[in-house]
């Protein structure tokens, strides 16, 4: 198959990001770096891993193994909730830096708020040292909630050029989405396939039976057509391969608005304002 030519997103600071990236969330760590080999070779160019998953050393061996140039790769990591602050957000980021064994991260998160840790503030100017000096070239957040995103822009300098959250169909975040687009900041999907559970609702595989596509590549392409950005997850190659191909179809304005409608306001991950763990292994 013929690597599919993957559009990108212009962040506020000018860097682009492919708009569909590979996760890595929950991938074993003796699994990550032939799951990512795949998901290159596959014609993914953004991998998409934290701190909190460890395994940023398998994503970067593959990246090394790949022989694809470093630059035609966005990577992306995040911060865990236990390293935020001041200097603990510096030291943290030299162990991702040294685990990936690159140079420069193309992206940094914040992963959570952590709100009753009361770091996140302290924590993104530190983010900001770390642009600054070039050894990040875009910093942003992940699971914002708006009250989270009006505070760090009051009190800090540089707008998070990416917030991601849980988006799929049976949970669309609207207000969180608009508020980041509102503030100039891309939107990010994680959990894009409502891990799998949006998969079976009859709208979707009414849709993905008439256009001779996966349920799955239905609902990414719900995610494409409103300029998200997302990150599906899968080990499996086939499924690897599929969730990339998104883009030689469409999905009609009704299709896009039956999708839309399938909003019950329920999460699968934690909730932002009250989560609390460290990410940290004991």
């Amino acid at each position: 198959m013929t690597n599919p030519i993957i559009p990108t997103i212009e962040l506020n600071n000018g860097v682009t990001i492919p708009q569909v990236g590979f996760g890595v969330f929950q991938v074993a760590e003796d699994e990550t770096q032939r799951t990512v080999e795949q998901a290159l070779e596959a014609g993914y160019r953004h991998i998409d891993t934290a701190a909190g998953y460890y395994n940023e050393a398998g994503v970067g061996a593959a990246i090394r193994a790949s022989g694809i140039p470093r630059e035609d790769i966005f990577v992306t990591t995040k911060l865990r909730n236990g390293d935020q602050g001041a200097e603990s957000a510096l030291t943290a980021f030299e162990d991702s830096r040294s685990a990936l064994g690159l140079d420069v991260v193309d992206l940094y998160l914040i992963h959570w708020p952590y709100p009753s840790a009361d770091k996140y503030v302290e924590t993104w100017k530190s983010f900001e040292k770390l642009y600054d000096e070039g050894a990040v070239r875009a910093i942003g957040v992940s699971n914002f909630l708006p009250e989270f995103l009006e505070r760090l822009l009051a009190e800090t300098d540089v707008v998070p050029a990416v917030n991601q959250i849980e988006i799929h169909p049976t949970f669309q975040q609207t207000h969180t989405q608009d508020a980041s687009r509102a503030a100039g900041i891309a939107v990010e999907a994680y959990s894009p396939l409502g891990q799998g559970k949006d998969l079976v609702d009859p709208v979707v595989t009414a849709i993905a039976e008439r256009l001779n596509v996966s349920a799955g590549q239905v609902v990414l392409r719900w995610h494409v057509q409103q300029g998200t950005i997302v990150i599906p997850k899968s080990v499996t190659p086939e499924r690897i391969a599929s969730n990339i191909d998104v883009f030689s179809f469409e999905l009609s304005d009704e299709d896009m608005g039956a999708i839309s409608a399938l909003d019950t306001d329920e999460r699968i991950g934690a909730d932002p304002a009250t989560a609390a763990f460290t990410q940290v292994r004991s």
